[in-house]
């Protein structure tokens, strides 16, 4: 992996901030981690055969940190400039994750870095991750 990179990769939606506070939240950020590296995986998958394309990852420890920080923050309350106005509250936005370009074990002579067994393994791996996150989470909100 190269250094991270704060730039959007084109194509990927942004990990949108989830802010509900509470006891449930650490399973709900876990949980958006994991589908987002899931999407960035998939999309590194189905341009295998792009020239050119780098293939690119998330450290998930780091990705948790910074979006755990980002949803344990109070956030700014809404100005109500009439009487009318309902209070309420914002969702916060999620820093950018920052992404890490994969570097691959042989260059490849079209320039793309995708190594296909790695990332259906990472893609493997994120999957049983992502299930054990949502029965655990399913198994608390019991």
């Amino acid at each position: 992996m190269t250094p991270p990179s704060s730039e959007p990769h084109p194509g990927h939606v942004p990990l949108a901030g989830q802010s509900h506070g509470g006891k449930h939240n650490f399973q709900q950020v876990a949980l958006g981690l994991r589908a987002y590296r899931q999407q960035l995986i998939a999309s590194n998958i189905a341009n295998a055969d792009t020239p050119g394309y780098k293939a690119v990852d998330i450290d998930f420890g780091e990705a948790l940190s910074i979006a755990q920080a980002a949803a344990n923050t109070v956030p700014m309350k809404l100005a109500a400039s009439a009487a009318g106005h309902l209070p309420g509250q914002p969702l916060g936005a999620t820093p950018p994750i920052p992404l890490k370009c994969h570097v691959p074990n042989q260059a490849s002579a079209d320039g793309n870095t995708v190594e296909i067994d790695v990332e259906r393994t990472k893609f493997s791996e994120n999957t049983l991750m992502y299930q054990f996150r949502w029965i655990g989470s399913a198994a608390i909100s019991r």
